[in-house]
């Protein structure tokens, strides 16, 4: 992480603090609220310490090392550029003239770069080796993020593993949960490389090799959660932006191979036939995800850099260093996107939609139901599939990242009659389906031109309040938005006693005055926060179960679900920053974070 380190330090982007300070709650909090501010910075922390274990590590810790966009085009480049460049690629037809033979022959030749180079002897990631027993996970400063969280867990670990016959590489990043001084638990997802390899040694009855760095090249984080096709090794994607090889090298005590320039190697072996409760951890959703069974891994060994640098983030509620990650990730995945979906133009995935809730997608419309038809290709897309809300417009709609605009082009446009509602694979994190990674799907045609006037009779909004509370004594606080467009939006909070549909239908009285009504919960929402409102409701909506639609009224409830709504999972808690942790740093004057940043991101 040096040469990372030292590019922060000469961009003005690296805040150093040297107090002592906590890997249990304490640095994670404090990289936290920096990276949600609009200056941010990576934060290098040289004196970490484990107050409970009265330990001291001599190990820095790195956080928020994309903490803005120019740190993105510092360590990864310009994404646009390089999705050009791809859009090259797959564009590019046999040449005709020499000048074209010329072109055609430069870039083929650059992609040699593409493919990893395996390197004889060790590389600077096994400066020191520490083997069996005294390879201790303790003796590196891994954070315990959230007071919920199971214990410790790496959070930018680079997870490499193999297939059983050696011929697919997968580099993933996964959050990995210390157990104890040797024992790792593999969070990888149903629809991950690994899993499928994991299976693979499973039907075997094979242990599987895998080796964990930290640290290294930021790029190598990037690609480990790039969108590739199934069976593309990362470390391709690699060589390709940066235009050379990643160079390899040999774990010790498994056949992995691993980048050279990693700060640690973390290698071991997962037994398939062991399984081991992992969570809860606060994770990027803003919610903690609950306890499942995943496997883990048995650490044989632990290498390192003889000066190290412990790199880690932090997830939880956006704006975070993954908003920053996953803009950069859309701009180069366009052009491979529109190999599946060639009509579309751009897209956009908002970071308070926590992503793969909510993608808006720009398309040239050539027909009637072709908004359903690329709905259709998005869900059936690799990561794609698992987005939950998408609305598509037509080519000429404003500029997709100008939220007003676009915001107001949409709600002028939504015909109840053009709702797509669908059931689907959703992503394992989601909380809000009632089955484990299969849940309602909405899609929102509005590519149409303006719908004609809805006629609703707009009302103040104390005077709206009033009505509603002279209907239900459960109903809070209010808050209209858009009110001149064909769609206004009214939120309401409530104390939840009941399921919401009865009070839906009890509202019905006051249909003229309403056309989207959005319901949630009192306690931790805001309604003057459309922010903080959009991350709550399209986290908490499974539209089967959750969308109403009467006469020309469209009813959401974005309340958390329990017994009234029969559902029958546990509903997992916000991730919040312990109080008493960030009234103590702002105390000692290590933390600078006002008030209104703490309530403008529900902190």
């Amino acid at each position: 992480m040096e040469k990372a380190i030292e590019l922060l330090r000469k961009n003005d982007l690296l805040i150093v603090i040297d107090d002592e300070l906590d890997i249990y709650l304490e640095i994670p909090h404090i990289a936290y609220v920096e990276v949600k501010k609009e200056d941010s910075k990576a934060i290098l922390f040289t004196n970490p310490i484990d107050k409970k274990n009265g330990k001291k590590f001599d190990i820095p810790v790195l956080m928020n090392v994309f903490c803005n966009e120019k740190a993105v085009k510092l360590f990864i480049g310009d994404g646009d550029k390089i999705g050009n460049e791809i859009e090259s690629l797959l564009k590019m037809k046999p040449p005709t003239t020499f000048s074209e033979k010329l072109s055609t022959f430069g870039k083929l030749f650059a992609l040699k770069n593409t493919i990893p180079k395996k390197n004889k002897g060790k590389g600077e990631c096994q400066q020191v080796i520490k083997l069996g027993a005294e390879a201790k996970l303790s003796d590196l400063p891994i954070l315990t993020t959230w007071e919920q969280d199971g214990g410790p867990f790496i959070t930018m670990g680079q997870v490499y593993t193999t297939s059983l016959n050696g011929e697919l590489k997968n580099l993933g990043m996964y959050r990995l949960q210390v157990y104890d001084d040797h024992t790792l638990g593999m969070h990888w997802q149903i629809h991950k490389d690994s899993n499928h390899f994991f299976h693979e040694y499973k039907a075997a009855g094979k242990k599987m090799p895998v080796s964990i760095g930290v640290g290294g090249d930021p790029m190598y984080i990037w690609c480990g959660q790039a969108p590739l096709p199934i069976g593309v090794f990362e470390l391709m994607l690699y060589g390709f932006v940066k235009n050379k090889n990643a160079q390899l090298v040999k774990s010790i005590t498994n056949d992995i191979y691993v980048p050279k320039d990693n700060d640690f190697i973390i290698e071991g072996f997962v037994d398939p036939s062991k399984m081991r409760i992992e969570g809860p951890f606060g994770d990027h959703t803003g919610y903690y995800t609950l306890e499942e069974e995943y496997p883990f891994m048995e650490v044989t060994a632990i290498t390192s850099k003889a000066k190290s640098t412990f790199l880690a983030t932090v997830v939880g509620k956006p704006p975070l260093e993954d908003k920053y990650m996953g803009h950069a990730t859309e701009r180069i995945f366009l052009p491979l996107l529109k190999t599946t979906a060639p009509d579309l133009i751009d897209y956009y995935m908002p970071e308070n939609g926590v992503f793969h809730n909510l993608i808006i997608a720009k398309i040239k419309t050539l027909y009637p139901g072709h908004a359903s038809q690329m709905m259709h290709a998005f869900w059936g897309v690799g990561q794609m599939s698992f987005v939950k809300h998408a609305i598509f417009v037509n080519h000429d709609a404003p500029e997709l990242t100008n939220h007003e605009e676009i915001t107001k082009h949409i709600l002028n446009r939504i015909d109840i009659n053009d709702l797509f509602i669908s059931r689907g694979v959703v992503d394992a994190l989601d909380h809000s389906s009632p089955k484990f990674a299969v849940g309602g799907k909405l899609g929102l045609d509005c590519t149409g031109k303006e719908i004609s006037d809805s006629g609703v009779k707009v009302l103040a909004d104390d005077e709206l309040l009033t009505k509603m509370k002279d209907i239900s004594s459960d109903i809070i606080n209010l808050k209209q938005y858009y009110k001149y467009t064909k769609n206004p939006v009214t939120i309401i909070t409530v104390n939840k006693t009941r399921s919401q549909k009865y009070l839906f239908e009890e509202l019905k009285p006051l249909y003229e005055h309403l056309r989207i009504l959005i319901i949630v919960d009192e306690a931790k929402n805001d309604v003057s926060n459309p922010y903080m409102l959009i991350w709550r409701v399209c986290n908490n909506i499974d539209s089967n179960r959750d969308i109403f639609i009467v006469n020309d009224t469209l009813g959401v409830d974005a309340t958390n679900k329990n017994s009234y709504d029969n559902f029958q999972r546990r509903w997992p808690d916000d991730v919040d920053c312990t109080k008493s942790v960030i009234d103590d740093l702002r105390s000692r004057g290590i933390l600078d974070c006002s008030d209104e940043l703490i309530s403008k991101f529900q902190i």
